[in-house]
């Protein structure tokens, strides 16, 4: 699909889980700060990509890998005048979890990668040809070994664990509570006072803490998970105005406006990829 330049294209590999795949050209898109749900692994085509993540802002040139975690917050726009091209997958925690327990023989969590950006010249040919396999095979047996292969070299080679969920203290604890109140009412035109009475914390102050630990104001999260619910919606055929309310948007532009400023695409663009 081209739009002002830029061409963006979508696809589901439902032989792999559901796993989101994107491939695109930008030349003038600027992603506002926004999460997913899975994580965002990416390969740098052409040009280069500016990014925020992890509280600072980073760059990713031709050939290197870009690594979100999942629930990460981030954004993306040109680090050159040509824009920058990208592919990129994004698996869900629980793809990435039965990974690690795989090669660990025990029960892990999905790994943490903490370098935003990495320089490795082994993984990104694999990840060029694990899309290029995704990309033209309908050999279910090559895509699925393909990608555990790259997949499981990835994590062995950069993912870690993430232990600092066991050491907080009672006000990051405070912030969790919010953000599963959020994720269980995302469609719900939620006050500030009832969320802050789930932490026993004040609004102001529970906006402002959770606006640092998250990277996010409650408001924003919120709208990143009414997007990640209409996302599912959507690729099962479900009508945009239905999705709208569903999903707690005041109406089909609302969505719009706030999908295609995560996703670089319409709700009905982004239908159309994934149900083609």
């Amino acid at each position: 699909m081209k739009n002002q330049k830029n061409i963006v294209q979508y696809s589901i590999a439902d032989d792999l889980g559901g796993l989101e795949i994107l491939q695109a050209d930008y030349k003038n898109q600027c992603f506002s700060r926004h999460v997913h749900e899975g994580y965002c692994i990416n390969i740098i085509d052409k040009g280069a990509q500016r990014f925020y993540r992890s509280g600072a802002n980073h760059l990713a040139p031709k050939n290197s890998i870009v690594l979100v975690n999942a629930d990460q917050v981030h954004d993306g726009h040109k680090a050159t005048d040509q824009g920058w091209s990208y592919r990129a997958m994004y698996p869900t925690p629980e793809m990435l979890s039965n990974i690690s327990t795989e090669l660990q023989g025990k029960r892990k969590d999905a790994p943490w990668f903490s370098e935003p950006v990495v320089r490795d010249a082994y993984i990104a040919n694999k990840l060029h040809h694990l899309f290029k396999v995704l990309q033209y095979s309908d050999n279910k047996l090559e895509r699925e070994t393909h990608y555990l292969r790259t997949i499981t070299e990835l994590v062995c080679r950069h993912g870690k664990y993430n232990k600092t969920l066991t050491k907080l203290g009672k006000e990051p604890r405070a912030v969790q509570q919010a953000r599963d109140y959020l994720d269980d009412n995302f469609s719900t035109n939620i006050s500030m006072q009832q969320l802050a009475d789930t932490t026993q914390l004040s609004p102001f102050y529970l906006a402002r803490l959770f606006n640092k630990v998250v990277g996010l104001p409650p408001h924003a999260y919120q709208v990143q998970r009414r997007i990640n619910h209409a996302k599912k919606l959507i690729s099962h055929g479900v009508k945009l105005s239905d999705v709208a309310v569903d999903c707690g948007f005041t109406d089909q532009s609302h969505l719009s406006r706030n999908f295609k400023r995560s996703l670089g695409v319409t709700p009905g663009a982004y239908q159309r990829m994934v149900r083609a």
